[in-house]
């Protein structure tokens, strides 16, 4: 049986930035995506956070090479504490 994911969202984890796209229910029973890109500084890696809790994500998907994908792990997994969700994170080091 497959699983449909309801709102998940899949990173491109770059040195400076994170290119961050959002699937969710759209009007009619369609889907709707979202892209935005943010810095990778801590200000902005929580804004990304925070719009990821706005938008009820709860899968995240993650690209990146090299360690690029630390910073980025390390602020979704401090709001996933803090805002006691779901966010279940993935990325080709914890595969």
């Amino acid at each position: 049986m497959d699983v449909l994911i309801e709102r998940c969202a899949g990173l491109d984890v770059h040195r400076d930035t994170v290119v961050a796209t959002v699937r969710i229910p759209g009007p009619g029973g369609r889907r709707r995506s979202q892209t935005r890109t943010f810095a990778t500084t801590t200000d902005r890696l929580e804004e990304l956070a925070e719009w990821l809790i706005e938008l009820r994500v709860t899968l995240v998907g993650m690209e990146s090479t090299g360690v690029y994908w630390k910073p980025v792990y390390y602020v979704l997994e401090d709001y996933e504490a803090y805002a006691k969700r779901s966010l279940k994170k993935w990325s080709a080091r914890t595969a």
